[in-house]
């Protein structure tokens, strides 16, 4: 098997590698925040050490500013409490109510999503007029999401993307988290004619279909039909956990109660075959190479039963999809656990845990402090030749943030 877990990693051996990274993300911020013209749009990926635009929407804003509450969150300084959240009133008002983008997760609970979580868990004072001010966007976010709708044969249908009405992207599938934010707060979508669309409905459609036609099963669906690939990255283990907890706390039934329903049983599918071919196609710590059908692979030699080489001269890796792929294997594994699968579940964790520590540390970990980008050798978009490549294609940063959870 390529990755090769560390089963000696834990959370308390990262600890210090944890503390340094908040202390380099910090100066990070500090330096897009005073350098950053917003004249240009939002930062997405860096081109020499520093910040650019680029994109065909303005899909990391929240990531900008959720940054610095993520920073507030790990380390209690509160000037990146009152940045984040001066330039969340001032900014961000839009991204609510953006009808035509899929981007709502990406966006709003990086941000409204956080300043909600980090109230309701008395981590910042509360404020009644504050929090019903989180609570509007939350609902009016999920529901202006779910208005993108396009209806499929079988009652069937799904969130499409900016590309228009004809489009799924499996990226979408991040923004069902905002569906699902809006549903706990008691919110629907009223249609015409008065009609109540639930909101949770609409989430269980949009990642069935998604799960059905994005993701490849080794079924013979087609000539490139590999078990677990995908066009693009998917997100089903934190789908578990959210119906794990809506289990909880609407029907009263342990977790265990309905792990065999319909809906779980496809999400976990397509969760753990995705899940297996992350495993079985990253090098030997975890870091992926930026595609696994990239031109240039054959003349890599070995280059799964290793660990990653970011300044190899033929392909770029992506740090950027290890630590996306690290959130979701531990997502997975805890929700495994809970569900009695311990030795499977513990599998996922430490998977997730040695990518953790591949990535927190150098060559991977910017410290350089005239470098904005925090994580380095990750990739945007290559095929559209949107990275910044110099001499070789390594070095650079692409904006991205794992958003903790707020249901």
């Amino acid at each position: 098997m390529p990755l090769r877990i560390d089963h000696s990693v834990t959370t308390q051996k990262l600890r210090s590698r944890v503390e340094r990274l908040f202390d380099v993300s910090a100066g990070k911020i500090l330096s897009l925040e005073k350098a950053w013209n917003f004249e240009k749009g939002s930062p997405v990926f860096t081109i020499r050490g520093k910040y650019s635009s680029r994109g065909w929407t303005e899909w990391t804003q929240g990531f900008q500013f959720g940054s610095s509450l993520l920073q507030f969150d790990g380390t209690g300084e509160q000037r990146f409490l009152e940045m984040g959240r001066k330039s969340i009133f001032e900014r961000m008002a839009t991204h609510v109510s953006h009808v035509g983008v899929h981007d709502h997760g990406f966006n709003n609970i990086s941000t409204y999503g956080n300043l909600w979580r980090l109230m309701r868990e008395g981590r910042i004072p509360f404020n009644e007029r504050e929090n019903d001010f989180y609570e509007l966007a939350l609902k009016v976010s999920g529901a202006i999401q779910a208005a993108r709708w396009t209806q499929i044969g079988g009652g069937k249908g799904y969130i499409y993307s900016f590309n228009g009405a004809h489009s799924l992207f499996i990226d979408t599938i991040r923004s069902l988290r905002s569906l699902a934010l809006s549903h706990q707060l008691g919110h629907v979508l009223m249609g015409e004619q008065d009609q109540k669309i639930s909101l949770l409905q609409r989430l269980i459609e949009h990642a069935d279909t998604t799960a059905r036609y994005a993701i490849y099963y080794g079924e013979g669906r087609d000539a490139y039909d590999v078990p677990g690939r995908t066009a693009h990255e998917s997100i089903y283990a934190e789908l578990l956990e959210f119906f794990g907890a809506l289990r909880d706390r609407e029907a009263g039934r342990p977790r265990r109660s309905a792990f065999g329903s319909g809906t779980e049983t496809v999400f976990l599918r397509a969760a753990t075959i995705t899940a297996e071919f992350y495993v079985k196609n990253s090098c030997a710590d975890g870091i992926p190479i930026w595609d696994t059908a990239a031109p240039n692979l054959h003349r890599l030699g070995d280059y799964l039963s290793k660990p990653a080489d970011p300044f190899n001269r033929w392909e770029p890796m992506d740090s950027s999809a290890a630590v996306i792929a690290a959130q979701g294997l531990l997502r997975l594994g805890n929700y495994l656990v809970l569900q009695g699968e311990e030795k499977r579940g513990t599998r996922y964790r430490q998977a997730a845990l040695t990518i953790a520590n591949t990535v927190f540390e150098e060559p991977y970990l910017s410290t350089d402090w005239n470098h904005q980008g925090l994580l380095l050798h990750s990739v945007y978009h290559r095929p559209n030749g949107w990275d910044y490549i110099a001499a070789r294609p390594h070095g650079e940063h692409r904006y991205i943030q794992s958003v903790r959870d707020t249901t």
